[in-house]
């Protein structure tokens, strides 16, 4: 007698936690790394042109995907590609404000983690979602019940804690200069950026029949596009004084990786879970930042900082969680 095959759910359900899993590790690695190659000594790579590289990476990975997604039909394939990006340029050209608004924001993040601590970085960097329920009520009509509303106050009063602190809770002093306004000014900026770029691509998904992968196609070439002008335009001397690659070592393509396989795991995970274990692996990521930035960079963990995180842990979590039948929308 062969034994029952494995049920479907079952494989849904380990699919579920491989990518939680791979979320935590991508979020915790990701910060910990760009902290540690923008603080180090020498040759530092150009911030534009990771964002630019990371973007084509993304680019190249969705047409991977739509490739099998097509049954490994290169004339399909082709033809895909043609149908969405050419004759459907229009439609295309939808795309290019969240693409512009995300090259803002990843441009921003460098410029942020460069001046705060990384675990400071982590925890200010949730105020995101603030900014997403704000473009989420202003753009798409959302409701936000009490309980959210809740957690958006625990959200505010614990990164505001964790910045009044920010100067007792230290790093290892680093190599470069360090400026905690122009960091903690840089991750509003990059939040509202992201809030912006996320409830406006949102909107686009849900009023087309695109598939996520062909609009991340869209997405990512804007991105590039965008991106290479904001390079050029930004930091044009020092690209053609130095070269492109100038200050590429191993961590650079580590976070060129990382970074591209950020927004693709967020898919798979909202794909196979929801956003209830998302906001899990949110929380869990900034612990094993902290924790890992004690042993890496000799941060300092102070007990308002526990104090901030926990707030903003509790508010990821409490604004993740679906709203009871009896709770009344305010």
């Amino acid at each position: 007698i062969r034994p029952p095959a494995p049920k479907k759910e079952d494989a849904n359900r380990n699919m579920k936690y491989y990518a939680l899993l791979a979320l935590v590790i991508q979020n915790a690695s990701l910060v910990l790394c760009m902290r540690y190659a923008k603080t180090r000594a020498g040759a530092q790579f150009t911030n534009s042109t990771a964002v630019v590289m990371a973007e084509l990476t993304k680019l190249i990975t969705c047409m991977i995907v739509v490739y099998f997604e097509v049954d490994q039909n290169i004339r399909a394939w082709r033809d895909h590609l043609r149908s969405f990006l050419v004759n459907n340029f229009v439609e295309t050209l939808k795309v290019a404000v969240p693409a512009f608004m995300y090259v803002i924001q990843n441009n921003l993040l460098y410029l942020a983690v460069e001046n705060l601590p990384a675990a400071t970085y982590q925890v200010s960097y949730q105020i995101k979602i603030l900014t997403t329920a704000i473009f989420s009520i202003t753009m798409l009509g959302k409701e936000i019940h009490s309980r959210q509303w809740l957690a958006l106050f625990l959200l505010f009063l614990g990164v505001a804690v964790v910045q009044l602190n920010n100067g007792k809770s230290t790093e290892r002093a680093a190599q470069t200069e360090q400026n905690q306004f122009l960091g903690f000014g840089a991750v509003i900026l990059a939040c509202c950026s992201s809030g912006f770029a996320g409830v406006y691509f949102e909107k686009i998904l849900k009023g087309s029949n695109v598939s996520l992968w062909t609009r991340n196609i869209q997405l990512g070439l804007f991105g590039c596009i965008l991106g290479l002008m904001t390079a050029l335009f930004k930091d044009g001397d020092a690209i053609f004084t130095n070269g492109w690659f100038y200050g590429y070592d191993f961590y650079t393509y580590l976070i060129i990786g990382n970074a591209a396989c950020g927004g693709l795991l967020v898919a798979v995970v909202i794909k196979y879970a929801d956003n209830i274990l998302k906001g899990f692996a949110c929380s869990i990521s900034i612990i094993v930042s902290a924790f890992l930035a004690v042993f890496l960079f000799d941060f300092q963990i102070t007990g308002m900082f526990v104090v901030g995180t926990s707030f903003v842990i509790a508010a990821v979590y409490l604004y993740s969680l679906p709203p009871k039948k009896r709770e009344t929308n305010l």
